[in-house]
């Protein structure tokens, strides 16, 4: 089973694109902090994102850089050659669903109830790089 849970806040706008077939998608980084202990300092993961259909252009209206966001999707590997010609490996969030956690007063954002699953799963395009 592949599936990621996670709660924390966007590092930065999310950014809107189309893939060559008209697809639409928004990739966003979200700061997850690690659980801590009292005599260790606080630190957070940054995991990269990205969100296809009506789900990413629900992302990218209604977030923005310091909002907090609750996603759900599968983790994906993904191989390509970088600018030096050597072999590299990205490592991405597919999101399938998501929640506003922020209320509409704290941050401009609508209220949204569970996990906001706004489509179907969406193909990824073969020319699609992370």
């Amino acid at each position: 089973m592949n599936h990621f849970v996670g709660l924390g806040r966007l590092t930065r706008e999310p950014e809107v694109s189309y893939t060559q077939n008209g697809k639409v998608y928004c990739k966003f980084t979200v700061a997850i902090d690690r659980p801590f202990r009292k005599d260790q300092p606080k630190e957070a993961d940054f995991i990269n994102c990205t969100a296809f259909g009506k789900t990413g252009e629900a992302i990218g209206n209604y977030f923005h850089k310091g909002s907090r966001i609750l996603v759900n999707g599968s983790l994906q590997i993904s191989s390509y050659t970088g600018k030096d010609g050597n072999k590299k490996q990205s490592t991405a969030i597919m999101v399938n669903g998501f929640d506003f956690i922020d209320s509409k007063n704290s941050a401009s954002s609508n209220s949204g109830g569970g996990f906001a699953n706004m489509g179907a799963q969406q193909e990824l395009d073969d020319n699609f790089n992370f």
